[in-house]
């Protein structure tokens, strides 16, 4: 489907002022927001639940915060972001969500929103699926990570800066639910660099890992722009793509499946825009995931059945959920949408193969050493089992849990398999992974190896907290 987004919206028009320090702040979502790492961690079921996952949620509430922030003094302004917030809760409220919607809230009232939501999410049943979204100007400043109040300039000292947004891990995500049973969505279409020139570049923004139960979404990647139209008509890129795949896709897809849908489809929007400086800042949104259910866009539709379907391509599919080795989920998936490709199942089919062939790339640099038996482990239970099927499907964060259940379980403890997940996970763009790697290495006297990992989480935009190594020079 072609994204809707048209050209001629960036370029000044009657409706996008000439004055070229608004364009530059319009077209461009201009500051960070960061989820910091420390807090975030958990090891995420069973077998059985891959034929029930499909049905969770039935009759669940699902809730939803959407927040938007506009108003900024010149030249910040964000035109796109009332019709985002619009948009996006037209498209969830089709989707069953009893959506709680504002705009251009000052700090205090930012406060106000999130505690009487995040109280109404407490309430609510154990299963039920909750999401915050928030679009508007973000910031990190000594690993605080900052939702800017509206009528706030983003250029502001750091004292005005800190008093005067939601710190996102301390006033959002911990006061949300962190439920097994349940899902939590966090998602922010934002920028992830900053505009304070004496913000050093070595101070990139801290990658995230998501608490147990919960789907963290950000619109690009840590220390990338993302792209907004110049005008109030269109949606920024990503909550474009976000709004049109609510609309359309099909009811089965999980909500997992449904945000790698998502990024795939920002990407080919924007690498193939007809504006060279658009496919210049062509956007790859970051996604962090630890959850144990999966949850359908729609919970009341009917599940495919072999008796809906036919047999030989229930068969496929089945085969395919069951892989758990990139070579072999990336050749099936690609089967499946080559014989079934107007299936209602086309759009996991997808997703899936667009991470094997992740993890496929992955598993051939000469950096990582993990072999086909580590994605067959000998007596796994139901949560390896899950979390190896997630990894072989090129999740970062699945891979880094694995790695660290062979370090922390006893009955799994291998320090040859710690090390090989880890580089895996690295590989796929884990920053925390690489960093710890890094101090392994450096636990074992072997510098080279400890310098390579640290770079590598330096390039993937994480900067670890001082507190994480002490020894650190």
């Amino acid at each position: 489907m072609p994204y809707t987004t048209q050209p001629a919206s960036f370029p000044a028009t009657a409706d996008a002022p000439a004055d070229p320090r608004r364009r530059r702040a319009a077209l461009v979502l201009p500051l960070a927001l960061a989820l910091g790492s420390s807090g975030f961690g958990g090891h995420a079921a069973a077998k059985a639940a891959d034929t029930t996952a499909a049905e969770t949620g039935l009759g669940a509430p699902r809730l939803a915060l959407l927040i938007g922030n506009r108003v900024y003094p010149n030249p910040f302004d964000l035109p796109p972001v009332h019709k985002n917030v619009r948009d996006m809760q037209a498209a969830l409220e089709a989707r069953g969500f009893t959506v709680t919607a504002t705009i251009d809230q000052d700090p205090d009232g930012l406060k106000r929103t999130i505690e009487a939501f995040a109280r109404s999410a407490q309430a609510a049943a154990p299963n039920a699926t909750v999401m915050f979204y928030f679009t508007g100007h973000g910031m990190q400043i000594d690993a605080e990570n900052l939702l800017l109040g509206a009528g706030i300039a983003p250029d502001s000292g750091e004292p005005v800066l800190l008093a005067s947004s939601l710190h996102l891990q301390r006033d959002v995500m911990e006061l949300l639910p962190k439920r097994t049973t349940g899902l939590t969505i966090a998602v922010v279409d934002a920028c992830r660099t900053s505009l304070r020139a004496a913000m050093n570049a070595s101070d990139g923004l801290n990658q995230v890992e998501a608490p147990p139960g919960c789907l963290i979404v950000f619109s690009t990647a840590a220390g990338r722009p993302a792209i907004a139209p110049a005008v109030e008509t269109l949606n920024t890129f990503y909550t474009g793509s976000l709004v049109k795949l609510l609309q359309t896709a099909a009811d089965e897809l999980s909500f997992s499946d449904f945000f790698r849908l998502v990024k795939l489809d920002v990407q080919q929007t924007m690498s193939t825009h007809p504006i060279e400086a658009i496919r210049n800042l062509a956007q790859n949104p970051f996604i962090a995931e630890n959850t144990q259910v999966q949850f359908r866009l729609t919970p009341h539709a009917p599940s495919a059945t072999p008796e809906q379907i036919a047999a030989e391509q229930a068969a496929l599919w089945q085969q395919l959920q069951d892989s758990q080795w990139p070579a072999e989920v990336l050749k099936l998936a690609d089967d499946y949408l080559k014989r079934f490709a107007d299936s209602r199942l086309a759009g996991s089919a997808e997703v899936a193969r667009a991470g094997a062939g992740e993890a496929v790339r992955a598993l051939r640099s000469n950096q990582v050493r993990l072999y086909r038996s580590a994605f067959q482990p000998k007596n796994a239970d139901a949560q390896l089992i899950t979390e190896v099927r997630k990894a072989a499907r090129g999740d970062k964060d699945a891979a880094a849990r694995i790695a660290r259940l062979y370090q922390e379980g006893a009955a799994l403890a291998d320090q040859n398999r710690y090390e090989g997940w880890l580089q895996y996970a690295a590989a796929l763009g884990n920053g925390i992974a690489s960093y710890e790697l890094a101090l392994h290495y450096r636990r074992q006297g072997q510098p080279a190896p400890a310098a390579r990992y640290e770079s590598r989480a330096r390039e993937l935009a994480y900067t670890p907290p001082p507190t994480l190594d002490h020894s650190r020079k």
